[in-house]
């Protein structure tokens, strides 16, 4: 395939989206319906602006969903303090909701448009950002032709890409090195993360690590924890966060064998999607397990068998009321998520076999024997009675995992001073705009 073949079938994606246009309410009905859409702001994925742009200059982040909102976060509210307005757009609901509560002065949010022309044109054309930063792996072909046609840098930071995420670019060929060559700079987590990019396509790339490490860890209410500490007190705690569908059931299963042993036993379940709270407990109340919820206010009683947190933004209360944690979306073949956050707040780390998400992560935390797989609910519920027998091993384990961790720091100053010749001229103009704004006519 030559570059005009790859063009072609970039072109082809393009008028695909023509194409979708017809079936676009439908869809964004679909995933209201299932909460995946906020209905009160689902004009902003057709491009429509529901805050006036302020004046100034402005640049745009991006970034998927939760963890990689929080990921990034403090890089905007180091942006901001250069002097510059940020843009901030996320895709998902539960992403929205934490750009909401963490995002500084002088940044506001925005859903991200639909990756079709008439939709990321609008977008453009009302908020015209002197930067576009795209956070991790989020790649959307229409987008970044228009911002590349219409001159603007577009800048991956954090940027992760799995070995299988990197093989199913490869097979578009030509279309991927056409697509990536849009990229100005990617500034990859790891070295393997920098090849692979470079492999697709982007001219400039450099290891500026991982912003996660940079994160100060999830924020909880200490009354909230008091509170918390007083229910569960004479209870054997964990807790289960961020699961998938498919996990639940191993986890509930592990707690059912280990119950037999530890009769005061309480799991905690965090579902990664917190809509699907009410479903976990129905299906699990079915199998005879005694449920509480947190949406419905149910209290922990001493007959309570698995309290399911179906809520947002509450990990840090969580890790905080619990030894240890099992990191979801690692039994099904997800990725896993990321172990950073418990680490940070001395939890033991347990985890399934599908870590690729957070590969060099979860690699450090084995080699050093302070995060543990399991791949079945009877592995999990042996592991769990070994660390439960042995308070000072587990306290241990949890110690050395964040040892294990600080090489990894220094993200956020990297991606800082990487970012300096883009943000630089931008400051420059935002101040002098400022000054001929403030003289007189």
């Amino acid at each position: 395939m030559t570059e005009l073949g790859g063009r072609l079938i970039l072109g082809a994606y393009q008028a695909a989206g023509y194409a979708a246009l017809p079936i676009v309410p439908a869809l964004l009905s679909w995933r209201t319906s299932r909460g995946k859409e906020d209905p009160a702001r689902r004009s902003e994925r057709y491009g429509h602006a529901s805050l006036q742009r302020p004046p100034g200059r402005l640049v745009w982040v991006h970034a998927a969903s939760v963890g990689e909102t929080n990921a990034v976060l403090p890089l905007v509210s180091r942006i901001v303090d250069e002097g510059i307005g940020v843009l901030f757009t996320a895709v998902t609901v539960t992403g929205a909701a934490t750009a909401l509560k963490g995002l500084p002065r002088g940044a506001f949010h925005q859903f991200a448009p639909l990756d079709i022309k008439p939709f990321v044109d609008r977008f453009l054309e009302n908020w015209k950002p002197d930067l576009a930063l795209f956070v991790e792996s989020e790649i959307w072909p229409v987008t970044l032709r228009r911002l590349s046609e219409a001159e603007v840098p577009q800048v991956l930071v954090n940027a992760r890409l799995s070995e299988r995420s990197f093989e199913r670019w490869q097979k578009f060929g030509d279309a991927a090195r056409v697509l990536f060559g849009r990229i100005s700079l990617c500034l990859a987590q790891s070295e393997a993360d920098g090849a692979r990019y470079g492999q697709l396509g982007v001219d400039k790339v450099a290891v500026t690590g991982n912003l996660k490490f940079d994160v100060p860890p999830p924020f909880a209410d200490p009354e909230m924890v008091r509170g918390f500490e007083a229910a569960l007190a004479g209870r054997t705690v964990w807790v289960a966060a961020s699961t998938h569908e498919g996990e639940e059931e191993v986890i509930a299963a592990a707690h059912r064998v280990l119950r037999h042993r530890r009769r005061e036993l309480l799991t905690i379940i965090v579902p990664r999607h917190p809509n699907r709270g009410p479903e976990i407990a129905e299906a699990l109340s079915r199998r005879g397990f005694a449920v509480s919820l947190r949406t419905r206010n149910d209290a922990i009683h001493e007959e309570t068998d698995i309290y399911i947190a179906d809520t947002l933004g509450e990990l840090g209360l969580f890790y905080r009321l619990t030894p240890i944690a099992f990191l979801g979306g690692s039994l099904v073949p997800h990725g896993g998520q990321n172990p950073i956050e418990p680490v940070r707040l001395d939890t033991a780390v347990l985890h399934g076999p599908h870590v690729h998400n957070f590969a060099d992560i979860y690699a450090a935390l084995d080699r050093a024997g302070r995060a543990e797989v399991v791949r079945s609910s009877e592995g999990l519920a042996k592991v769990l009675d070994e660390l439960f027998a042995d308070p000072t091993a587990m306290r241990r384990r949890a110690t050395k995992a964040a040892e294990a961790l600080s090489s990894f720091s220094g993200a956020l100053d990297a991606t800082m001073r990487a970012l300096s010749p883009y943000l630089q001229p931008i400051a420059f103009a935002s101040r002098l705009d400022d000054h001929l704004s403030r003289r007189p006519t």
